[in-house]
């Protein structure tokens, strides 16, 4: 879409903080700064606003927000977020609150997932420990993989809260491989973890589900210090 360069570069510069709370925006100077025309600017101003991050009006033009406005919880503005300066803290929030969520919704998958997604599941894990095992930890495929497992776990729960978080949950794991900070060869038990949360969903136990679960959240939140 037109607008998305443009959207692209303020998101970037909001979140990032070289635009800050208070400042001013005109279609204007947007339309002039990416050779854009006024639709294609307001687009994009459109949709930053929807995020929380500007607020348009009548004599007082677009004005960026403070931080504690914006819909932080959008995965475009997580990416944004993890590509700006203060990713160290944008990734020990959003594992803290993967803590707080991911090993039940593990426990509670474990009671409603269905049988194609259960064998999917151990699949997926094996897979990834192959990956792992064989020094592609940080590569696409393993990326990919994982995030799949997550998703399920998170879509299978039953809960419509959690599910509603699983595209938060991949944006967290796939910010963590492009920032440099997934290893190829991923902790054994890492690896262990995955398989066991897996495993467990897979036989119907619960309480090993959060328990693997709880594991894998730990190891990630021990590894950013």
């Amino acid at each position: 879409m037109l607008h998305s360069p443009v959207l692209e570069a303020l998101g970037r510069r909001i979140t990032g903080g070289e635009l800050s709370a208070g400042a001013v925006l005109t279609l204007d100077g947007i339309g002039a700064e990416f050779e854009v025309s006024r639709t294609v600017a307001r687009e994009a101003m459109r949709l930053l606003e929807a995020l929380g991050l500007v607020r348009s009006g009548p004599r007082v033009g677009i004005v960026v927000l403070p931080h504690d406005a914006w819909n932080v919880l959008d995965p475009r503005v997580i990416e944004w977020r993890l590509a700006g300066p203060g990713r160290a803290s944008q990734l020990r929030s959003l594992t803290e609150l993967r803590q707080a969520v991911e090993p039940l919704a593990a426990a509670c998958a474990a009671r409603g997932a269905s049988a194609a997604v259960r064998d999917e599941l151990v699949a997926t894990a094996r897979r990834l420990r192959e990956l792992g095992e064989a020094g592609h930890g940080d590569g696409e495929e393993f990326l990919a993989l994982d995030i799949r497992l997550h998703e399920l776990l998170m879509r299978s729960s039953g809960n419509e809260l959690f599910s509603a978080l699983a595209d938060v949950v991949a944006v967290v794991i796939s910010g963590r491989t492009h920032l440099g900070l997934m290893p190829a060869h991923p902790e054994p038990e890492a690896l262990d973890a995955h398989e066991a949360v897996a495993l467990a969903v897979a036989r119907g136990d619960g309480a090993a589900a959060e328990e693997a679960m709880a594991r894998i959240v730990r190891e990630v939140r021990g590894a950013l210090g």
